[in-house]
């Protein structure tokens, strides 16, 4: 092993340490953010597991709207709700717990009613009382809320639990328990008649998602059972629940036989069994009916609550967004049931920090010495292989483990070596690329490096737009300038803006041809509108033009003029040379008439040519004059000949000089000459008329065709010299 390759091993083996010491500091000094992520890339492992079967023990009554329909509207009366209390312990149901509270008296109370009217009956009917009575001479569990605020209208009472909490390990002062300010009850006569109660508390994470739920809360430095908890409490029939702590907080809860483990706080972390309505739903009103055999009820754990919108106990899960908070409690218990629990033991957090410098290392080792375009196999291999394996002690094992960190660790390796590799390992080609810049466009050079090896490049037929630019009277200037250092500067002044206008719209520059400029659009990348991002760079350039030419007379150099020819057609494009030497270019008679158009700029004292196959694809507005219907050397076709005056649209003055002049043209073609001469002598005695020349060539042309009148005349003009 050289010197060199061991130098390069442990440069990148630093890389790794550093970047997995950097995540490792942010995982245990700044956790909300990644911890938010971290939840959200767990809920996509529920999605992709999908429904699991319950344990069949747990089946919610559900107060549904077609409850609410034929029963009335919720709170029902106390004798309706005892009705159902009734029929659910005549069908043997082992357990009967309440999501929601009765918290207010029954105002339909007989009682209520005569006393506010004053009205004397003896013993009348107390309807809090005899639920009361139902709830003490059935298997009830009753639920309740904690409140968190301190207010002075919080009610202090606290429930009775005939069991004793046990906290084991527990260091002084150490308060990881939630701690409540306040209770909503119910009312005493039921609440006082009950077996026992729990609270249904279900506390959502800063996203608004349940992902977790509270076993305990502490009150008053007394610990008090959630609904789910006290309901297996119950059916365990426990005593003595025991709370085992370790240096960082709750560890479990046990309940005889059963250890649940939890969190720190006391939350148990819900491995949910599906979307809505996993579990066995009866109707409220169904069980009130009789339509519910003793079947299916017998032995079962019944949690009366309410899928109805209006009632408003609908949560967010990891599978829904509207979920009945009841079935929350459904799942805490099928948990326990199931015994399929997910935990984050205390020493996750060092397990989680292994896997980020196992991973760095991993990584930036796989990424370093394999070649560059297998980086993202490597980096999707390891990833899928981690979620897998992430994946795996979620639900095979029960462990949470972070999956952010990991997922990021590899990511960002795969970055950091990338950038890194990049410096060491692509300078040749960055020398390549700058010599390569300087013969052929950046676009080109581009795609180039990126296809090197594919048949792109090789020779096509495409539609490009073709421009070609030239220097009027370049050969008077450079007599003009004292020697070719200067000559060469005062051209570069002239070159560099208007290179930069070509590929800022877009263009590709095929070459410098002295003072001259060949350039074309859509190739080799597509360009949309490419006919009109042509026409609109030339535009920009005799503007540019005008602001350099000011530079040029105050510095006493000779001012610039140009001529600019643009076509649109069929060409072939590609790489073409020899293997030497290649170059990627275009041909064709495009391109050559392209060539023709600027030179005419000459003849009919125009700045910017275009042809009608240009002309004929443009989207947006211009200020046209029609030029010439000619046949120029080469070509037996008559091409229409355009100037382009500018973008948008004339002002009044120029409009009507134009439509003049197109009068005049019409006149022309239809061999009306005397007529249209008479026009283009208005037009050329006009002070303000904006292209002199032109209209010379049509009075000379009208003259002579007056004098000798062409046979057949078509309006095509023939130009036998190459302009």
């Amino acid at each position: 092993m050289n010197k060199k390759l061991i130098k390069k091993i442990l440069l990148f083996l630093f890389l790794g340490i550093l970047l997995a010491t950097t995540l490792t500091s942010i995982y245990i000094n700044f956790d909300k953010l990644p911890n938010s992520l971290d939840n959200r890339l767990r809920d996509y492992f529920f999605t992709i597991r999908g429904s699991i079967k319950d344990n069949g023990s747990v089946v919610i009554i559900d107060v549904d709207e077609a409850s609410l329909a034929e029963v009335g509207q919720w709170p029902w009366s106390r004798p309706k709700v005892s009705e159902l209390l009734e029929k659910l312990t005549q069908a043997n149901t082992a357990i009967i717990a309440f999501d929601m509270v009765f918290a207010e008296p029954d105002k339909s109370s007989p009682h209520r009613v005569f006393k506010k009217y004053n009205i004397n009956v003896p013993n009348p009917p107390n309807y809090d009382k005899i639920l009361g009575e139902t709830v003490s001479n059935t298997p009830t569990i009753l639920g309740y809320v904690f409140e968190f605020n301190k207010d002075e209208y919080t009610n202090k009472k606290a429930p009775t639990i005939p069991a004793i909490f046990i906290e084991k390990n527990k260091h002084l002062g150490d308060d990881y328990l939630l701690k409540a300010q306040g209770t909503i009850l119910n009312v005493p006569e039921i609440q006082d008649l009950a077996y026992s109660s729990g609270f249904f508390n279900n506390i959502p994470d800063e996203s608004g998602i349940i992902r977790s739920v509270p076993l305990l809360i502490s009150y008053n430095n007394l610990i008090y059972p959630s609904l789910a908890l006290e309901i297996m409490r119950v059916i365990t029939q426990t005593q003595r629940v025991i709370i085992n702590y370790d240096e960082f907080g709750v560890e479990s809860i046990k309940l005889n036989n059963i250890t649940i483990p939890t969190d720190r706080y006391g939350r148990l972390l819900l491995n949910f069994r599906g979307g809505e309505k996993t579990f066995k739903y009866y109707s409220a009103k169904d069980v009130l009916n009789g339509k519910i055999s003793k079947k299916e009820l017998e032995g079962k754990i019944a949690i009366i609550g309410t899928s109805a919108a209006g009632l408003l106990d609908l949560r967010a899960t990891p599978f829904d967004s509207v979920y009945p908070g009841v079935e929350v409690h459904a799942n805490v218990i099928d948990n326990i049931l199931e015994g399929d629990f997910l935990s984050k033991p205390s020493w996750v957090d060092g397990v989680n920090i292994w896997l980020i410098f196992l991973l760095s290392i991993v990584t930036v080792l796989f990424i370093t010495f394999t070649p560059f375009w297998l980086n993202p196999i490597i980096s999707l291999t390891l990833l899928g292989g981690t979620l897998f394996g992430l994946y795996q002690a979620m639900f095979k094992y029960g462990l949470i483990l972070n999956i952010f960190f990991p997922v990021i660790t590899i990511v960002l390796g795969t970055i950091l070596v990338t950038l890194v590799d990049y410096f060491y390992e692509i300078k040749k080609e960055e020398a390549i690329k700058k010599k390569f810049a300087s013969k052929v466009s950046k676009s080109v050079m581009d795609n180039l490096l990126k296809n090197i090896d594919s048949n792109e490049f090789q020779a096509m037929e495409k539609e490009v737009t073709i421009f070609f630019s030239d220097v009027r009277g370049f050969t008077n200037i450079s007599e003009q300038m004292g020697n070719a250092k200067e000559l060469i500067q005062y051209l570069n002044e002239y070159m560099e803006p208007m290179s930069n206008i070509i590929t800022k719209y877009e263009g590709t520059i095929d070459k410098y041809i002295g003072d001259a400029i060949m350039a074309y659009w859509n190739a080799p990348a597509n360009v949309v509108n490419h006919q009109d991002k042509a026409v609109q760079a030339a535009l920009a350039q005799l503007r540019e033009l005008e602001t350099l030419n000011k530079k040029l007379s105050e510095a006493n150099l000779p001012l610039i003029d140009i001529g600019i020819g643009i076509n649109t057609g069929l060409a072939i494009v590609g790489e073409m040379g020899s293997i030497g030497r290649s170059d990627y270019t275009v041909i064709g008679d495009p391109i050559n008439l392209g060539s023709r158009l600027e030179s005419l700029c000459k003849y009919y004292n125009s700045r910017l040519n275009i042809s009608n196959y240009t002309k004929e694809k443009l989207k947006d507005e211009y200020i046209f004059r029609f030029l010439d219907l000619v046949t120029v050397k080469g070509k037996k076709e008559p091409v229409e000949i355009w100037q382009v005056l500018e973008q948008g649209k004339p002002n009044k003055e120029l409009k009507e000089e134009l439509d003049c002049y197109q009068n005049a043209i019409d006149l022309y073609k239809n061999s009306k000459f005397s007529e249209a001469l008479k026009l283009f002598r208005e037009l050329e005695e006009n002070e303000n008329k904006t292209n002199k020349n032109i209209y010379n060539i049509y009075i000379n042309r009208c003259e002579e065709y007056i004098k000798t009148p062409p046979e057949n005349f078509n309006g095509v003009y023939k130009h036998k010299i190459k302009g």
